[in-house]
């Protein structure tokens, strides 16, 4: 299935690569990586420094990295969130998706 920016809320996060945009807290401006965990608050990135930051979602804008051949599109897709959008349990989020489309 395709990513698109719309619908970027509902999918599995984790292999994604993300950018902190702002926050709350000024220490997480421009940490960026990989997204190697999730839990309902948190993102865990992997920086290429080889460390894992656990960055807050509720207080955060993040910009994520949709790769070509998951976008549908022939280059890679940047798609800026507000983390308010992304605050719940993983599994629960991705199962949002199909509630919509039975509507």
């Amino acid at each position: 299935m395709e990513i698109t920016a719309s619908k970027l809320i509902f999918h599995e996060l984790i292999g994604l690569g993300v950018e902190v945009v702002d926050a709350t807290n000024p220490a997480l401006i421009g940490i960026s990586g990989r997204v190697v965990d999730e839990t309902k608050n948190m993102l865990i990135v992997l920086t290429k420094a080889g460390s894992e930051i656990m960055v807050p979602k509720a207080v955060t804008t993040f910009v994520f990295r949709i790769p070509a051949r998951l976008s549908g599109k022939h280059a890679e897709r940047h798609v800026k969130i507000d983390g308010n959008l992304l605050v719940s349990q993983p599994e629960n989020r991705t199962k949002n998706i199909r509630k919509i489309r039975m509507r």
